[in-house]
């Protein structure tokens, strides 16, 4: 470790602990800038309290990493706990990025504090994307048979004993998967990917002239359903081909970079009426919809072939938190937030509904954001600490 550092972001009577943990792999080249393709830097912030010890450690991933500095990591530090903040070898960007990889980084973090940093239990923390990211975790390690490939067909090993499985596991402001929110989001409206700004007016719902506005009947939302689905495995078909091209050739493990015009157009942004709840009409978590639905940092941007199947494929990726919680035994907390411009409430009761067993909690901060902002944010953010702390009292005593 390099030692205690003092900057903001600290609570008093706390330390952040930032440090580099390396782990190696087999790889025919590197997909994250730098390091070649064998060697593995994950930056980590351990924050804590200076002077209480703990057995516990509350370890968060996000696959694109950079939440070391969200409110809730020193929040929990402050309220008595130990948290480790790990970023993926992906941090700040999901261009090419591979499930599968993070999850053998989260594993790699959590062997590391188990092992090293000797922390007896391990709690999985996960936020927003990283809760999806959290229960695909868990249920590789609770399966017990590491991870062979990738959804792309491209060996990819990684055993069991590398994936040691967390003692309980959080679902803060989490949605069902990066595929599945990306799908909610797409803009039905672009039927060709090659001409992605000649749009059917019928299904684009920032066209003034299309006849359906909000509040949307029920048949128009099921219509636009659908074409979202559509035009997911549309993509999907495409970047099939391409890749068995790719594969054909005397370069087969070349990659293809492409661009995915039009995925902020959510219908619940605009009508507050689906999926109801406390969210402000016509807004999103990165802003005004109608320009995040074209703008850079758009969810599925940018992307690769290989990395479109393992993360924003519906039929293919595997990084589904429905799924994979019928797998967890361990307890399960899932927090939402009523007022959350991201993860709406639907997707905190699809969470919390496929839990298999009894060893779980459901709770929603009234009048929350994504982010815990706003006028009364800093009570919101306690509230759902608290929660936590009593959560971990309850069924993991420390």
């Amino acid at each position: 470790m390099s030692g205690t550092v003092a900057v903001p972001g600290t609570p008093p009577g706390c330390e952040r602990v930032a440090y580099v943990l390396i782990h190696r792999e087999d790889a025919a080249f590197s997909d994250t800038y730098g390091g070649g393709g064998n060697v593995v830097g994950l930056d980590c912030h351990l924050v804590r309290p200076s002077s209480v010890p703990s057995k516990r450690v509350l370890v968060f991933m996000h696959p694109t990493g950079g939440g070391m500095y969200l409110p809730i990591i020193p929040g929990l530090a402050a309220a008595g706990h130990h948290v480790i903040w790990a970023n993926s070898r992906y941090r700040g960007t999901d261009s090419a990025l591979i499930m599968e990889k993070v999850v053998a980084d989260l594993g790699a973090v959590i062997a590391d504090a188990r092992d090293r940093l000797g922390y007896e239990q391990v709690v999985l923390a996960g936020w927003s994307g990283g809760g999806s990211l959290s229960a695909y975790y868990q249920s590789v390690a609770m399966r017990g048979s590491g991870i062979a490939d990738t959804p792309a067909g491209d060996t990819y090993e990684v055993p069991a004993d590398r994936l040691p499985a967390a003692d309980a596991l959080l679902m803060l402001a989490a949605h069902i998967s990066r595929h599945g929110t990306l799908t909610e989001w797409m803009d039905a409206s672009i039927t060709d990917e090659a001409r992605p700004f000649d749009r059917d007016p019928t299904l684009n719902l920032y066209d003034s002239a299309n006849p359906n506005q909000p509040p949307y009947e029920a048949a128009f939302v099921e219509r636009y359903r659908a074409a979202q689905v559509d035009r997911n495995r549309r993509i999907t078909g495409w970047v099939q081909e391409q890749l068995a091209a790719v594969r054909a050739s005397d370069e087969p493990f070349a990659e293809r970079a492409f661009v995915v015009h039009g995925t902020m157009a959510d219908p619940r942004w605009l009508d507050p009426t689906i999926d109801p709840s406390e969210r402000r009409p016509g807004w999103c978590f990165l802003g005004d919809p109608k320009v995040v639905n074209d703008g850079p940092v758009g969810l599925a941007r940018f992307s690769t072939l290989r990395s479109w199947l393992s993360q924003w494929s519906i039929d293919h990726a595997r990084g589904d938190a429905q799924r994979s919680l019928a797998d967890v035994s361990q307890p399960v907390l899932v927090v939402g937030n009523t007022a959350d411009d991201a993860c709406t409430p639907s997707h905190t009761h699809r969470l919390y509904g496929a839990i298999p067993h009894d060893l779980k909690r459901l709770h929603e901060v009234q009048g929350a954001t994504h982010y815990y902002t706003g006028q009364n944010g800093r009570q919101h953010l306690a509230e759902a600490i608290g929660v936590i702390g009593d959560f971990l009292d309850d069924m993991l005593p420390a």
